[in-house]
């Protein structure tokens, strides 16, 4: 019964995070991917924001809170992980930039092929003179990031095949559909366990699981804005940062401790699960109502998230593209939303003007 409940489990959750990726990826327009990913500096910028800061913020809280070995290993693993497909979700409820962070979950997707086992080889080494990286469960971490590979490359396939308004909005609730529900599934299956006692621990427990979250944020957000990033790119990068996949730590605390010490490991990324998920939460409603985001600040919070605005933004797009290759064919009027945004004839075609959008 254990095995076939362990087989259930592993297959739901494969199956939600396809779901989840693909509506995600299925939701962007394919120009906007071709568009950022000429993007060098915001890509760039989340590259090493995930991979440079995020582990280095894991491994200074672990020596600064003394964690215990079992703790703080898997922290580590938390850290060095790539980016969690959630926040895809994140970036397309609160319309922050879902092209770049689709664009960037894949790049760090497999990127983690070899960043994730250097950064724990450096920093595992460095605090616990440990080979972690033999303890990893090498198997589910492959499957998880063919899962996500899979599944963005057939979204783009599907959007670029349909061309269709529609069909990106439906995928959006399919994206949407199946993120609440992995949210729900994860959080049962992780307080299944009554040996995790999440809230029996020391303080420092709580402090050096959170502060990795805080740091890169906060960096995230400092930096992308010194580098004069769009707006919306540093809400996305700034998740991409620090929103990490915290089902391979699981794996990994699962696979390589026993009994209290694994008790102790798996609380770690179910806390940092919580610590993401409400953090993430505050900031995308602080900078939604700064106006980082494409949702205007004075609508409704149920407004604000039922409606993708990049597909809203897409369809205007099209539409004053419309407008001025109709205008230039000699047929219809210049649209004067058209005149508003400083079109003029040295633009010659509609795919132009539509990149200057993206």
């Amino acid at each position: 019964m254990g095995v076939a409940l362990d087989s259930f489990i592993e297959i739901t959750g494969s199956v939600l995070l396809f779901c989840l990726v693909f509506g995600m990826s299925a939701t962007v327009d394919v120009s906007a991917l071709r568009a950022q990913l000429q993007n060098v500096k915001a890509i760039g910028t989340g590259v090493f924001l995930q991979f440079g800061i995020l582990p280095l913020a894991g491994f200074a809280a672990v020596r600064a809170f003394r964690l215990n070995h079992a703790e703080g290993l898997t922290l580590l693993v938390v850290t060095s992980s790539p980016g969690g497909s959630y926040s895809n979700w994140w970036c397309s409820m609160f319309n922050a930039d879902l092209a770049l962070s689709v664009t960037m979950t894949a790049i760090s997707t497999c990127l983690s092929t070899v960043m994730l086992p250097l950064n724990l080889i450096v920093y595992a080494r460095w605090s616990y003179n440990d080979d972690i990286v033999s303890s990893l469960d090498w198997k589910s971490l492959v499957i998880a990031l063919v899962i996500v590979i899979l599944a963005i490359a057939l979204g783009i396939t599907a959007s670029a095949y349909f061309k269709s308004h529609a069909f990106n909005l439906n995928a959006n609730r399919l994206g949407n559909f199946a993120g609440i529900a992995l949210v729900v599934f994860s959080a049962v299956m992780s307080n299944s366990d009554a040996d995790v006692r999440i809230w029996d621990r020391e303080w420092r427990f709580y402090l050096g699981v959170s502060t990795p979250y805080l740091i890169g944020l906060t960096v995230a957000n400092v930096l992308t804005s010194v580098l004069r990033l769009r707006k919306p790119e540093r809400v996305t990068t700034s998740i991409e940062c620090c929103y990490q996949n915290v089902g391979i730590a699981t794996s990994v605390a699962l696979s390589m401790f026993d009994g209290e010490n694994q008790a102790k490991a798996v609380a770690v990324p179910f806390f940092y699960g919580l610590v993401e998920a409400v953090f993430t939460l505050m900031y995308c409603m602080m900078v939604w109502k700064a106006g980082w985001t494409k949702a205007p600040s004075n609508v409704s919070v149920w407004k604000m998230l039922s409606t993708s605005y990049e597909i809203l933004n897409m369809e205007e797009d099209m539409d004053q593209a419309d407008g001025y290759v109709r205008h230039q064919e000699g047929g219809m009027p210049l649209d004067a939303s058209a005149v508003s945004q400083g079109k003029n004839a040295t633009e010659p075609s509609k795919a132009s003007i539509l990149a200057q959008h993206i």
